[in-house]
């Protein structure tokens, strides 16, 4: 079991930065996938980034490429999503989640088995 809980959440204006944490515990030692998703007012959750359980291999959706940035500091069992360049369609509730590692780590929230509250992120233009 791995408990997952977000934070730094908040409300910034467009072109500015926000760094989401993501505090795991529980069964942290085993190898998890483990990404951020978010979820804004009547749409499907999608996948915003992706990190491997060595936190070397990660992924991005094509709109915060090169924008967002997603990391992990296995001393804290932190997962982070450093956010620049924010944009009003950023807006949403943003979750960790973590999934025991296969093959590949998947960038569908369909298949993440532990989830944090979420987190909200709201860029005002």
């Amino acid at each position: 079991q791995v408990q997952l809980v977000e934070s730094g959440g908040g409300s910034v204006q467009a072109g500015g930065s926000l760094r989401l944490s993501c505090a795991a515990s529980g069964n942290t030692g085993s190898p998890y996938c483990m990404g951020w998703f978010r979820q804004a007012p009547g749409n499907e959750r999608e996948g915003v980034a992706t990190i491997s359980p060595g936190g070397l291999s990660t992924t991005y959706a094509d709109s915060v490429k090169g924008r967002f940035t997603i990391f992990r500091n296995f001393a804290t069992d932190t997962l982070y999503l450093q956010m620049n360049s924010l944009k009003p369609e950023d807006t949403a509730m943003y979750y960790c989640a973590a999934d025991p590692a296969g093959d590949l780590c998947s960038d569908s929230a369909n298949e993440y088995k532990y989830w944090g509250q979420g987190t909200q992120v709201t860029v005002s233009s």
